[in-house]
């Protein structure tokens, strides 16, 4: 395979920067403020994958990715994930038919999750059985009904949503579908600024709505260019040593081997890899940086690791732990 010309990668991440400043600024219609999770939810979307957004109820958490599907023209479906759900109402099941002859034989009809961008909302709320049912479509694009494998549209691209605040009635996520997202981006209250444009803009007798910049071929070939964007020896660098030293048992540091249940496999740097490419593309440059992996440290890591008992006792935080990797490791 020839490697990328640096010419073509240089017009081709121009317009790229082009049509995503659209992007955002359609986004920016109906999600006021929020800029971090706004880049880091298009910078997963570019990057191929998956997210899981973390927030209080109220924080646009919807209204987000309904304005990131309709601004990368994208079909979506929203799933409201409760305890009853079952795996068939997001997959879709076989109907037994009958012909005009009288012959009889089983169709397949098709469940929400064959769609462009999935919202599954409030995903913790589903029994684990039916949180497994996206694992196949997350990992290899397909879902296996009666044996027979159904592709998923693509691009195809799981956006869940997950309250931290209320446990009652919620399914942890298991390690393994934590893994399939890409990254967990933790939405915040806005600031009072922002807020009060909230309030008198969406309580108006019109609200302005996104429209369509791209389409799912053109979000096709955007994500072909983060995958052809270079990455320097020291962001590589930084990458492994960052996943590495968050390995109990691996790490250089003492708290990791003492305190952390279980670390981020190779998947946190792949993630890594691809957001941080995403990310520089947004900000308009050609390869990320050092301080696009520390951007995106968190996100990447945090779902992918678990601290021990014993960490309570010492006051250890996880986000902090990988804030401080993070800056080692640059």
């Amino acid at each position: 395979m020839s490697a990328p010309d640096p010419a073509a990668i240089a017009a081709e991440a121009e317009r790229a920067g082009e049509v995503l400043a659209r992007v955002r600024g359609e986004i920016a219609k109906t999600v006021f403020g929020q800029e971090r999770v706004v880049e880091q939810a298009l910078a997963c979307v570019l990057a191929g994958g998956h997210a899981l957004l973390v927030g209080a109820p109220g924080l646009a958490k919807t209204r987000l990715v309904g304005a990131v599907a309709t601004s990368l023209g994208l079909d979506w479906k929203r799933v409201q994930f409760t305890p009853d759900l079952m795996p068939a109402d997001i997959l879709g099941s076989e109907v037994l038919d009958q012909d005009a002859s009288g012959a009889r034989h089983f169709r397949f009809v098709k469940g929400p999750i064959f769609t462009q961008m999935l919202m599954a909302d409030e995903i913790n709320r589903a029994s684990p059985r039916t949180q497994s049912a996206l694992l196949q479509a997350m990992q290899e694009r397909q879902v296996t009904i009666a044996g027979q494998a159904h592709d998923v549209p693509t691009p195809f691209h799981v956006l869940a949503t997950q309250n931290p605040i209320e446990h009652e009635g919620a399914y942890p996520l298991p390690e393994a579908q934590l893994d399939r997202f890409l990254l967990q981006i933790d939405v915040p209250y806005p600031d009072q600024e922002i807020e009060r444009r909230i309030l008198i803009e969406t309580t108006g007798p019109e609200e302005a709505a996104p429209q369509a910049v791209t389409t799912g071929g053109e979000l096709l070939r955007l994500q072909a260019l983060v995958r052809a964007m270079p990455v320097g020896e020291k962001v590589l660098s930084a990458i492994l040593a960052l996943v590495r030293s968050a390995r109990p048992g691996a790490s250089h540091d003492a708290r990791v081997n003492a305190h952390v249940a279980w670390g981020p496999g190779p998947r946190a740097g792949q993630a890594l890899m691809l957001a941080a490419r995403a990310r520089a593309l947004l900000r308009g440059r050609l390869a990320p940086a050092l301080d696009d992996i520390a951007a995106l440290a968190r996100p990447a890591l945090v779902h992918r690791m678990s601290l021990a008992f014993s960490a309570r006792a010492e006051g250890l935080d996880i986000d902090s732990l990988v804030d401080e990797l993070a800056a080692k490791a640059a």
